[in-house]
């Protein structure tokens, strides 16, 4: 029984060393970064860069199209005095603020390399005093990612600030975010979830498109004018489809919507001709000095994903499968 049980616990430990191993972590050079790393597990990929950032550039199938944008004049570049957008996904303090939301990202970050996945630490914002962090764990199979995002405050000045996740998808696609459960009047005397408006959000403008549990926004490379919308969901689930492949992220919303940003948005999306932006939003939080606050969210992808039309029971069909 002895030899079973020691043969047992050695495949056991033989298996978990082998998942692990399916992840790899490896530097390279990617468009003329060249302190860039590569995390795979042979199925998809993601590329970070530690030339700027934090910054995670690139998601993707092995070999495939990445669903995220990139603006190729920004790419390989850095030390800007002026804030760049580039593509990918970032991280930013909330609420947005003309000074301290845009302070730079151009310079270096340290990377410290874990067997599934790396974490990235800016050097603490001169114009803030924050320091902001991203870490990134794969799965050893599929296309699942963890991304936790962490902001810290190095002043002695409490800050109430949320930690914001923004992904700027590539041009084209869809994205559809989801209401919380919707019901019936006699269910729901009182409402359950806002949705946001800012000054140019125009509901008229046809790249919107509403049912009873969604609400989708396209990307129209030829349509410029910027539109954008935020909601409260405590299971955010929002999907951003480009062709065939299926971007998904996703995020739990603690508390209530007065605890949110911008009349209470655990989600936001935002389009205009380059790309469209899928955001999720922490809890509002009285940060001290040396304290932290962080934000998670999962992704997944998929492949040969089709909607035969913009309706709850299609978009449910193929999404409510993936909802965590």
């Amino acid at each position: 029984m002895r030899k079973t049980l020691l043969l047992s616990s050695a495949l056991l430990l033989g298996a978990c060393l082998a998942m692990n191993a399916a992840v790899k972590v490896e530097k390279t050079n990617y468009d003329d970064w060249p302190n860039c790393y590569r995390i795979s597990n042979g199925e998809v990929e993601l590329i970070v860069t530690t030339d700027v950032g934090p910054r995670v550039m690139r998601y993707a199938f092995v070999g495939g199209e990445n669903v995220f944008a990139e603006f190729k004049e920004q790419l390989g570049k850095s030390g800007e005095k002026e804030w760049k957008s580039r593509g990918g996904h970032r991280l930013w303090a909330a609420p947005e603020d003309k000074k301290d939301t845009y302070a730079l990202d151009n310079g270096p970050v340290k990377a410290t390399v874990h067997e599934d996945g790396i974490t990235l630490t800016q050097p603490v914002e001169p114009e803030t005093g924050l320091q902001k962090e991203i870490t990134v764990k794969l799965a050893a199979s599929g296309g699942d990612v963890e991304v936790n995002h962490r902001i810290t405050n190095t002043r002695g000045k409490s800050r109430r600030l949320a930690a914001w996740a923004l992904t700027q998808m590539a041009p084209g696609g869809m994205g559809i975010a989801a209401f919380p459960p919707r019901g019936s009047h006699e269910e729901y005397l009182s409402p359950t979830n806002p949705l946001t408006m800012w000054a140019y959000t125009d509901f008229s403008d046809k790249r919107w498109t509403f049912t009873k549990k969604y609400v989708v926004l396209k990307n129209d490379p030829n349509v410029k004018q910027d539109q954008k919308t935020g909601l409260f969901n405590p299971h955010t689930f929002a999907a951003y489809l480009n062709g065939t492949t299926l971007f998904v992220k996703q995020a739990t919303a603690e508390g209530n919507p007065d605890q949110y940003v911008d009349f209470g948005c655990s989600y936001e999306t935002y389009t205009n001709d380059q790309f469209l932006e899928m955001e999720t939003l922490g809890q509002l939080t009285d940060v001290g000095r040396g304290k932290s606050v962080s934000h998670t969210e999962h992704w997944s992808i998929h492949k040969d994903v089709s909607f035969s039309g913009i309706t709850d029971e299609e978009l449910d069909r193929v999404l409510k499968p993936l909802m965590k």
